[in-house]
């Protein structure tokens, strides 16, 4: 079953990991996004304005804003945000944008130990592709992943041909610090401009190419057990910026952080070079299933094969 098929009613649907339970999910700006990709008038908008990074960038600006304070509390409470995980007090923030990137008090979220074990790079809700350029219900029936748009580099596309995927979709309510799934040494970012449309499901069975439309940025993790994988975070709608917090050319722990995303939702990918990971067997059934998988970073998402 395909993500578009779990939409036909109307809402998106998730198993959430920790209880092993389906559950709805609590759509930030449901209204508006649903007018945006269902409505023909908003669907003008859209290519006239929405998804340019000016338009993102103002409302970037507005979180910044010092009367954005107001928003915090009311977001928390609506959201059912656990407070006692906030490494600040919410009232020593400055404006929503310094709330919405918040890190986490130590040992928030426990990185798993074992040796082979690799992690979420996010909290969120997360689909695994065991082969990514031999799929062909991404979203939607009969839509590929188009991996050499998505990378921008055709021959960088060919070394991950029939590699695995791990694809890391953050709504507005969640953490939106990324970390690092494996140790490794990190390469230097690289931008690929695009544009900013929403990464929400409602958006993408509408157009499941946003993925490799929208702006990316790559790095490469020279990892020990797993070769060379590819880390992509991907901007979306309302995304001020991604920001790095890591030093390229060193050696990176597993589940150290990366970097962070300023206000919207957003996407994190990882990218597998072929027979490198296997993706534990729950991830997988529910995104056979067409269900998105909900789990904090630094959980267990699969095993490192070690094999060249």
């Amino acid at each position: 079953m395909t993500v578009e098929e779990q939409l036909a009613n109307g809402v998106v649907r998730y198993i959430d990991r920790r209880d092993g339970e389906m559950k709805v999910e609590a759509i930030y700006g449901e209204r508006p996004l649903r007018w945006v990709y269902g409505n023909p008038l908003g669907r003008l908008a859209l290519w006239l304005f929405i998804r340019r990074w000016i338009v993102s960038a103002w409302y970037g600006r507005r979180m910044n804003a010092v009367k954005s304070v107001l928003r915090i509390r009311p977001f928390i409470e609506q959201y059912g945000l656990d407070e006692g995980e906030l490494a600040e007090p919410v009232d020593e923030y400055n404006s929503f944008n310094e709330f919405f990137y918040r890190k986490l008090k130590p040992g928030a979220r426990p990185v798993d130990p074992a040796t082979d074990s690799v992690v979420f790079p996010a909290d969120g809700r997360h689909l695994a592709f065991c082969d990514i350029t031999g799929e062909s219900n991404f979203f939607i029936k009969g839509q590929s992943f188009d991996l050499v748009q998505f990378l921008g580099d055709a021959d960088l596309a060919k070394r991950y041909e029939g590699g695995s995927m791990l694809l890391s979709r953050l709504c507005p309510v969640d953490y939106h610090r990324f970390h690092f799934p494996c140790a490794g040494e990190a390469g230097i970012p690289r931008f690929i401009n695009g544009w900013l449309y929403s990464v929400n499901p409602i958006a993408l069975i509408t157009r499941p190419s946003i993925f490799w439309e929208n702006k990316r940025v790559v790095t490469a993790i020279e990892s020990p057990a797993l070769g060379q994988v590819q880390f992509v975070e991907i901007g979306a709608t309302m995304v001020g910026s991604i920001r790095q917090t890591y030093m390229p050319g060193e050696t990176v722990a597993k589940g150290e952080e990366k970097g962070y995303f300023a206000f919207g939702g957003s996407s994190v990918a990882v990218l597998f070079e072929k027979g490198r990971v296997e993706f534990d067997a729950d991830l997988l059934e529910n995104t056979v299933n067409g269900l998105e998988t909900y789990a904090h970073v630094g959980e267990r998402m699969g095993q490192a094969l070690g094999q060249g």
